[in-house]
């Protein structure tokens, strides 16, 4: 088994739709960003390429390549998942916390689980994600914006893991 863990943050913007985990959450504020900006889809999505060490998020959909403007970050998710099964793994399971002061994302907490699990392949009990303040310090704190970490396991696909390259 392997374990990696990724990390995003992104500033607040007027004129865009706030989107975590593949949910959108009413909010004043969207999160500015070349893609829709989906700070835990993208946290998810580098725990799990570097769980296979295929580097990171911007490695595979740089913010330079037009085809990624506005994309759908469980979509490239999903491509990441394909990676690390054409690497011979298969997700076992995530946990992502989200630190900001506002909104509040309890109540869409069960949503984004089952939209990150979808785009995983798995069930959604093998998902967690949490929502932490920052209470008060620093940029977070201060409302600029927020930020999402996340680790991933992934296992064998049937049998012993390939022995890493290089």
């Amino acid at each position: 088994m392997r374990i990696g863990i990724g990390y995003d943050s992104h500033r607040f913007a007027p004129g865009r739709r706030l989107v975590l985990g593949g949910v959108e959450v009413p909010h004043a504020l969207g999160l500015a960003g070349h893609s829709d900006a989906d700070a835990v889809a993208h946290a998810v999505t580098d725990a799990v390429l570097g769980a296979v060490a295929l580097g990171d998020i911007g490695a595979h959909f740089p913010p330079s390549d037009e085809r990624w403007r506005d994309a759908d970050s469980l979509e490239l998710l999903r491509q990441a998942v394909a990676l690390a099964q054409a690497a011979g793994y298969a997700i076992g399971n995530v946990d992502v916390t989200v630190v900001c002061e506002a909104p509040r994302l309890g109540p869409h907490v069960p949503a984004m689980r089952e939209r990150l699990a979808a785009a995983l392949g798995i069930g959604a009990g093998a998902v967690s994600v949490k929502a932490k303040s920052n209470e008060g310090m620093g940029w977070i704190g201060q409302g600029e914006g927020l930020a999402a970490l996340a680790v991933a396991l992934v296992q064998p696909l049937g049998g012993e893991a390939r022995q890493a390259e290089g």
